[in-house]
């Protein structure tokens, strides 16, 4: 039923389309894909993932992964990203660690291209809520795009907007831990601040 609802039933209406996040050097792999579950799940969404692949080139690994988590807010209505993850000319990397000891271990890592790419969807089912026909299902849909919107809308676009902008400092603050020594940290909640900003003013631009 969910599958359906998402894939073919609902209405889909894109709030954040390609929001980029880019990284170069090394990191973590399997930490990286933990750090976006967890927030994820700090965000009350159910990992979906639609499509993997995985090919081996002369420049290292290149790895497409493509998540569809999902959020359902009713029997109506549902939040979804869409999450691509581009890994690049991925090769394994030694560094070595010291870990509070005159002695130091090897720390397995991963270097290579990490591209990120955010879209944000609000999916609704009008039909299923009020037994449409298919014209007040048109019209229905009508008014809330032009005239009107209606509270549970209106709160899922600020919703979408804030988990979208939740996750990408999440996974952007982590990759950015593995560069300590550049130029001055950068907060999370700024991040997150800072890109709600601009998804704002993109979304205003593109009403008017």
């Amino acid at each position: 039923m969910v599958e359906q609802f998402l894939d073919t039933t609902a209405e889909k209406e894109l709030i954040i389309n390609g929001r980029e996040l880019k990284y170069k050097g090394i990191f973590q792999a399997d930490r990286l894909f933990a750090s976006l579950n967890r927030a994820l799940e700090e965000r009350g969404y159910t990992k979906r993932e639609k499509r993997s692949e995985e090919l081996v080139t002369e420049k290292g690994r290149k790895t497409y992964l493509e998540l569809r988590p999902y959020k359902i807010k009713s029997n109506y209505l549902a939040l979804m990203l869409k999450i691509r993850i581009y890994l690049d000319k991925v090769q394994e990397a030694r560094v070595q660690e010291a870990a509070g000891r005159e002695d130091y271990s090897p720390l397995q890592l991963q270097q290579g291209d990490v591209n990120i790419y955010f879209d944000a969807w609000i999916l609704t089912d009008w039909e299923s809520r009020w037994s449409m026909s298919p014209f007040t299902f048109f019209l229905k849909g009508f008014i809330n795009k032009f005239l009107y919107i209606f509270p549970l809308e209106a709160g899922a676009r600020g919703e979408l907007v804030g988990d979208t902008a939740y996750i990408y400092a999440k996974v952007k603050k982590f990759l950015l831990s593995y560069r300590p020594a550049e130029a001055k940290p950068v907060r999370e909640e700024e991040i997150r601040r800072q890109m709600e900003k601009e998804i704002t003013q993109e979304m205003k631009a593109g009403a008017e």
